[in-house]
């Protein structure tokens, strides 16, 4: 088993941009970086590759202080390398940082993807590689199958979704799991979250990328209102007491002690 460690540390929030199109998509990842968002997550399927690149220019940073990732879209398989090099014109870059597997495949077929993907990591077009919504069965058959740890797992890891098993799985492997949609599904006026969020004077959303924190987990959250990228950025605030976090982990699908109703 070969596990690779990720080359940079993963920002604790990143900028997400599903659904972000045209010059919306520019003026928002521009913003972001201007804000201090150091992480542009996008993907071949968002078909806003071009608009990410025009943002990420636009605002002057350097490449070398930005992270961007992109997703394959697993039912492309067999053009891997058409997809990338297509990326990475779009996005005006020379390489990605971090190169996703969108969704699993059967285990065949996700090997297949992924041994593409190792050959464009050791070319130098990726500096790592990893999967998205694989579960911990899929990822340890990928890695059995092919010797080959992921750096990263990009899933939905909201209280909705929580399993205290994933993150020690992902830890015992080398992995890291990344949050992508903390809002989604979620209920947003669950008693609970309102309750913390009114305790620490802050949204219910902050409540959540905190909440996300205290589990150690880097999260992936888009917006395009400038207001709402700085209050996703903004850790000023008190963290979550271990009795908050608790009672927001008994809200998740497999939580420590049974779960809350």
């Amino acid at each position: 088993m070969s596990a690779k460690p990720l080359p940079f540390d993963l920002p604790s929030v990143g900028l997400g941009t599903w659904n972000m199109r045209g010059e919306a998509a520019e003026r928002g990842v521009r913003e972001a970086i201007e804000l201090g968002y150091r992480l542009i997550d996008t993907a071949t399927a968002y078909h806003n590759e071009e608009a990410i690149g025009a943002g990420i220019r636009s605002s002057g940073i350097d490449r070398s202080e930005l992270l961007i990732v992109t997703k394959f879209p697993e039912e492309d398989a067999g053009r891997e390398r058409e997809a990338l090099r297509t990326s990475l014109d779009l996005l005006g870059v020379d390489h990605v940082d971090l190169w996703l597997i969108h969704a699993p495949l059967d285990a065949e077929g996700s090997l297949r993807i992924w041994e593409r993907f190792i050959e464009a990591r050791d070319e130098g077009l990726v500096r790592a590689i990893g999967v998205s919504n694989f579960l911990p069965p899929q990822v340890d058959e990928l890695i059995a199958a092919s010797g080959v740890v992921p750096a990263v797992n990009q899933v939905a890891f909201g209280p909705h979704y929580y399993d205290v098993e994933f993150a020690p799985h992902h830890t015992a492997r080398g992995i890291v799991a990344q949050a992508h949609s903390p809002y989604s599904e979620n209920d947003l006026a669950h008693p609970v979250l309102r309750a913390i969020a009114g305790r620490h004077d802050c949204s219910v959303p902050q409540v959540l990328l905190r909440w996300h924190r205290a589990h150690g987990v880097p999260v992936v959250v888009k917006s395009v209102s400038r207001t709402h990228l700085a209050e996703n950025l903004d850790t000023s605030g008190r963290p979550l007491e271990p009795a908050e976090v608790a009672a927001i982990d008994r809200l998740g699908i497999n939580p420590p002690s049974g779960k809350e109703e």
